[in-house]
């Protein structure tokens, strides 16, 4: 019997997951994941929960993972010809790094040996980029119609979980348990119990609360997918298999924000460069700001507009940031600031355990009018208003910003507006949203008319 490796990388679970299926039809399996270096230095928090994750993916297969440092085009091969493999089982990489670096380990793979070579199957997605096209073969460009037609596509369903006749006693780095890596329970285990206990109990009332950041509305499953811990294609079954069906208002709802997820990486799949480039180049010409002071109190939740701070504060607390709230404080960023988004994509990017280069630089396209379905650039959020409309009362602010915990209600919105809005320190606002609406709107005329 024939020996392969499994490289694990976006996907660390062992149900629906097609490549550990070609893996253990194969034959014996090693189970590899590559700490790469380069991807680690900019992991950040999302280090310690991928940690955490192999840990709990160690845990479910019953064996040691073969963990080994460095550049996966020279790990890779090497281990491939240490242990007498002839395959390498892999779910299709779809961003730009993962594409570069899976060419160049497949190249290097057919040097290693005969028969040596690595074989994709499947990918994060539950359509992989690339496959829906317009009838003319032409990428889609708006959500809407690729909607549509990725829902005509269709998708597989989940594939059952192998039987896997792992192979251990291969050396590698050490990995802790999962309980020590500082984090609550994550991996595939966790993951499922908390989308079951949200179809249950949540899923219904998905489509009124989802923009709330003051309820618990929300799946809190974003990690679990960047990681690979749930499949999407899993999620899609489990919503059709709902009695009232993927039709229904919440059913429906969270289907289409899986079906965002899919979008950009789509973009991503056709247009590598847009990861941080504006993928409209006819607002080339829009001015932006160089102000690192500013930018700064962006960062650290200190701009005087209580929703935009909440969100910053509960970004470095937690790794992560309601939606509603991340497409505030990147408008504000944008639009009342007028800082370039990569700025502030990567400064997301750098904090999100659930950071994806597709869905976040192509959401603060969206937001900054650059991208792909752009909301029209006159579509400025009102941190105040979006704050009294999708925090009514206050909760969501009070608990990142203690400072106005002594305002009740909407109240603290608006500390500017009472006597004692600023006693605990909270402050002051650094512009004046109204007056950087007009300049943002004026720069984008100024833009426009260069084209």
């Amino acid at each position: 019997m024939s020996t392969s490796v499994m490289w694990f990388r976006r996907d660390l679970r062992t149900s629906d997951h097609p490549a550990l299926c070609a893996a253990a039809d194969a034959g014996d399996v090693v189970p590899l994941f590559v700490l790469d270096p380069l991807l680690l230095a900019s992991a950040g928090p999302r280090k310690a929960r991928l940690l955490a994750s192999l840990a709990a993916l160690q845990d479910e297969i019953g064996t040691p993972m073969v963990l080994r440092f460095g550049n996966p085009v020279d790990v890779v091969p090497a281990l491939v010809a240490e242990i007498g493999a002839t395959e390498v089982h892999v779910s299709a990489e779809t961003t730009p790094y993962g594409r570069r670096r899976d060419a160049t380990v497949a190249a290097r793979l057919a040097q290693t040996g005969p028969g040596a070579r690595l074989v994709a199957t499947g990918s994060p997605y539950a359509v992989t980029p690339g496959r829906v096209l317009k009838e003319s073969g032409d990428p889609y460009r708006v959500f809407t119609p690729f909607l549509r037609a990725w829902t005509e596509h269709g998708w597989r369903a989940p594939a059952e979980r192998p039987e896997v006749a792992w192979r251990s006693g291969v050396p590698g780095e050490r990995l802790a348990p999962a309980e020590g890596h500082g984090l609550a329970a994550v991996g595939e285990r966790t993951a499922r119990e908390r989308w079951d206990e949200f179809v249950a109990n949540d899923l219904t009332a998905y489509a009124g609360v989802r923009d709330r950041p003051d309820l618990d509305g929300t799946s809190r499953l974003s990690a679990a997918l960047k990681y690979g811990e749930l499949h999407p294609r899993t999620l899609l079954a489990d919503l059709r298999a709902d009695p009232k069906g993927i039709t229904a208002d919440g059913s429906h709802r969270f289907a289409v924000e899986l079906a965002w997820r899919e979008f950009y990486a789509h973009v991503l799949w056709h247009r590598p460069d847009s990861a941080w480039r504006d993928w409209r180049e006819d607002l080339a010409g829009l001015r932006y700001d160089h102000d690192p002071v500013l930018l700064e109190r962006w960062k650290q939740g200190r701009t005087g507009f209580p929703l935009v701070d909440a969100g910053m504060r509960q970004l470095l607390a937690q790794g992560w940031m309601h939606n509603r709230v991340r497409m505030v404080t990147a408008s504000f960023l944008v639009k009342d600031l007028h800082q370039w988004w990569p700025h502030g994509a990567r400064h997301f990017l750098a904090h999100l355990t659930d950071g994806d280069v597709a869905s976040n630089s192509h959401g603060w396209q969206w937001v900054a009018g650059t991208g792909t379905d752009a909301a029209p650039y006159f579509r400025i959020f009102n941190p105040v208003t979006q704050g009294r409309r999708f925090d009514p009362n206050g909760d969501y602010v009070r608990r990142w910003v203690p400072e106005l915990r002594h305002l009740d209600g909407a109240a603290a919105h608006e500390p500017w507006r009472h006597p004692r809005g600023h006693a605990h320190g909270y402050p002051e606002r650094v512009i004046d949203h109204a007056h950087e609406r007009s300049e943002a709107l004026a720069r984008h005329a100024e833009a426009s008319d260069q084209r």
